[in-house]
């Protein structure tokens, strides 16, 4: 099993429900595959890069400040002319490289068949609802937490605290699990038992199992 600095807290309790993260816990999110495809250059990677990827707009999408559709006209004034058709393909289609990690789905299938309770608690964006249901239809999950829906983001430990009262759960019986050592922070403050993913799901497994 893959330790963990995050599960000294947790081992008191029987764990319920499995609360999962979407990127990079079930989704590949990797905006270098979207950069490749429609730049044709380093530096229009790069300027692209700094500008829609890692500028406010792309926390203010994940919090609902803006929609997805809007952030081109956001961002262009602070992209050269020449790179605006990649910054137009990359803004609109940016989802086509949230592709299910190997394992996946077996995953989650796996957590209902051992009868716990499988969440979704995510820093996303709109568009979540055109690309998460190519991998499993939202009512395969017994609650789907977008934080773009409440204005709201990890690891502010609101987000969980609304998180848990939205489907009446108890934190000591919910395994958060999230790549991010933030993330995982968050939810331990809010109460939850956590798990930091290290790309190994049968350890998750495990752990719920404890």
């Amino acid at each position: 099993m893959v330790s963990s600095p995050f599960r000294e807290e947790s081992v008191n309790y029987m764990i319920k429900n499995v609360v999962l993260d979407m990127g990079n816990v079930l989704l590949d999110y990797n905006p270098e595959a979207v950069l490749n495809r429609f730049c044709s250059s380093e530096e229009e990677k790069d300027v692209i890069r700094r500008e829609l990827f890692l500028g406010p707009e792309w926390l203010m999408g994940d919090r609902g400040d803006i929609k997805d559709k809007d952030r081109f006209d956001l961002v262009k004034g602070r992209v050269p002319e020449k790179y605006h058709e990649a910054l137009r393909n990359c803004a609109d289609h940016w989802g086509f490289c949230m592709t299910p990690l190997n394992g996946a789905r077996e995953f989650c299938e796996s957590v209902k068949a051992k009868g716990l309770g499988i969440y979704i608690l995510s820093n996303a964006s709109d568009l979540f609802y055109e690309y998460f249901p190519k991998f499993l239809p939202l009512d395969f999950f017994n609650g789907v937490f977008v934080s773009s829906n409440y204005r709201m983001l990890k690891p502010d430990v609101e987000i969980y605290q609304a998180f848990l009262a939205e489907y009446g759960l108890k934190g000591e019986e919910c395994l958060f699990v999230d790549d991010r050592v933030d993330n995982v922070e968050g939810a331990r403050k809010a109460g939850m038992c956590t798990f930091r993913f290290r790309d190994d799901y049968q350890a998750v497994l495990d752990r719920a199992s404890e």
